[in-house]
C-alpha cells in the first residue's frame, strides 16, 4: 500500500509536468495535491513557534502558494482583489496586481466575508488565480503581468455558487483546467495556459466546492473531481468523460477534495460518510465504478482526508470536528478523537507525522499509526480564525489568518 501511495505521488508530479521543484508548495494541498508536504518536520520540535514575519494582507481563504523562494497570496482590499508575491525569507513584497471585483455574499456565508477561497496554482512562468466571483486570470509570475483573463458572465449569467467560487484550479502539462459557471450551469473546461485559449469544454454539470486531482489508473490519466452533484472522471486531453456516479450532499455543499491512493478513489461529504471507490475497465475497455467499501458514520465536510501506510486519516464534523483513521483497505475504523477539535482542519503528513491546523488557528503536531493519536506539540498561530490551507516545506509553515501571511519556524531554538 505504501508503494502505491509513492506511485501515486510520483504520477501526480508528473501530470504536473515535473516543474515542480522538491521544496515548492505550488498549488492546493502541496506538490502531489494530496497533502503530502515535500520534506520531513525537524526530529526535535520547538516549545514554541518563532513568527519569522508577517504582512496584512486582507481578507480572504485562498491558500498560499510557495515557488522558488516566493509566497504567493490572493486577497481582497475594499472592492479589488490583489495578487501579491512575497520573499519567502523576510515578508517583502516583490510585485502586486489589483482587480476590481464585485461580490454579493450569499446571507448564509456572510462571516465568510468577500475574499476569494480558490487557491492559486503556478507552473513555469504561470500563476493562476480565480476570483470568488469566477473570473480566471493567468499572470507572468515572475512579474505580475497579467497573460489573459477570462470572464463567464455572458456565458453563463451566474458565475459562482451559492457561496462564492472555491474549487482551485490545476495546471495539467500546458493546460489549465477549471469547473467554471454558477449554481444553474457550468461546464469543466481546460484552457491552453499560455493564450487562455478553450481546449475542450463539458456542460454537464455546475461547479462545487471540492478541488480536481490528476492521476492516473489502470494506465489512464485522468481528472478526477466532485460536481454539484456528480464524482467524475474526464480525460485530461480531451475531457472525454471517462466514468461518474451520482454523489450530493445536503445543500450541494460538495467540497472535499478526493483522494486517490493506487487505484482507489476516497470521496467523502456532509452526511454522506466516507465511501472507496474502484474505476476499472471491462474487455471492451468500457469504465466500470465498484465501491469496495463504505464507511457510513464518518462524514467529512469541508475538510480533506490523508493517507499513510495503508491508512486514511481524516476530520468529521461530528462532535464539533473528532479526528479518524479508517483501514484504507477495508474500511475498518481504527481509532477515533473525543471530538472538539475544531469547526474545521487542513491536515497535512509530513514524514510519518500528522499536522492539523484548525479553524481556530491551533496546530498541532504529532506522529500516526493505527493507535490513538496523541499530539507531540500544540501551539497558536493567530488571533483570528484561519480557514486557509496552510503550506508546509524547508521547516517553515505558511498561514493566512482572517487579513494577514505569516511564516512561522518549525526549527528547534538554539
Amino acid at each position: 500500500m505504501m508503494r502505491s501511495i509513492v506511485a501515486s505521488s510520483l504520477l501526480a508530479l508528473a501530470a504536473f509536468g515535473m516543474r515542480a521543484e522538491a521544496s515548492d508548495w505550488p498549488q492546493w494541498r502541496g506538490p502531489t495535491r494530496d497533502g503530502v508536504a515535500p520534506d520531513s518536520l525537524p526530529e526535535t520540535l520547538p516549545s514554541e513557534l518563532r513568527q519569522l514575519w508577517r504582512v496584512e494582507v486582507g481578507t480572504g481563504h485562498a491558500s498560499p502558494i510557495v515557488v522558488d523562494g516566493t509566497v504567493y497570496v490572493h486577497s481582497r482590499e475594499g472592492q479589488a482583489e490583489v495578487v501579491r508575491a512575497l520573499d519567502f525569507d523576510d515578508g517583502s513584497e516583490l510585485w502586486r496586481q489589483s482587480t476590481e471585483t464585485r461580490f454579493t455574499r450569499n446571507p448564509g456565508a456572510l462571516k465568510h466575508g468577500k475574499g476569494p477561497k480558490s487557491t492559486p496554482v503556478a507552473a513555469g512562468d504561470s500563476l493562476c488565480v480565480f476570483s470568488i466571483n469566477g473570473r480566471l486570470t493567468c499572470l507572468d509570475r515572475r512579474s505580475g503581468t497579467v497573460a489573459w483573463q477570462q470572464d463567464f458572465s455572458e456565458r453563463f449569467g451566474r458565475t459562482w455558487p451559492n457561496f462564492g467560487t472555491a474549487m482551485s484550479p490545476i495546471i495539467v502539462g500546458d493546460r489549465l483546467i477549471a469547473h467554471i459557471g454558477g449554481v444553474d450551469a457550468g461546464a469543466l473546461t481546460a484552457f491552453d495556459l499560455e493564450t487562455g485559449r478553450e481546449l475542450w469544454s463539458r456542460e454537464e454539470d455546475p461547479p462545487a466546492y471540492a478541488s480536481p486531482v490528476v492521476v492516473e489508473i489502470d494506465g489512464v490519466e485522468q481528472v478526477v473531481t466532485q460536481t454539484r452533484q456528480h464524482l467524475v472522471a474526464v480525460s485530461p486531453d480531451s475531457g472525454e468523460l471517462l466514468w461518474r456516479t451520482p454523489f450530493k450532499t445536503p445543500h450541494a455543499q460538495n467540497s472535499v477534495t478526493p483522494l486517490v491512493v493506487g487505484s482507489r478513489v476516497i470521496v467523502s461529504g456532509l452526511d454522506r460518510g466516507t465511501t472507496a471507490y474502484e474505476p476499472r475497465r471491462d474487455t471492451r475497455g468500457n469504465w466500470l465504478l465498484e465501491a469496495v467499501w463504505s464507511s457510513p458514520e464518518w462524514s467529512m465536510h469541508m475538510s480533506s482526508p490523508v493517507a499513510l501506510d495503508g491508512l486514511l486519516f481524516g476530520l468529521a464534523d461530528k462532535r464539533k470536528g473528532q479526528l479518524f483513521c479508517l483501514d484504507l483497505e477495508t474500511g475498518e475504523q481504527r481509532w477515533s478523537s473525543e471530538g472538539r477539535e475544531g469547526n474545521n482542519a487542513s491536515l497535512i503528513l509530513s514524514g510519518g507525522r500528522l499536522v492539523v491546523l484548525t479553524t481556530e488557528a491551533e496546530l498541532r503536531i504529532g506522529s500516526v499509526d493505527d493507535k490513538p493519536w496523541r499530539p507531540e506539540a500544540t501551539y497558536t498561530v493567530a488571533e483570528s480564525e484561519i480557514w486557509a490551507h496552510p503550506a508546509l516545506l524547508d521547516g517553515r509553515l505558511v498561514t493566512k489568518d482572517k487579513t494577514a501571511v505569516a511564516v512561522w519556524s518549525l526549527a528547534p531554538v538554539d
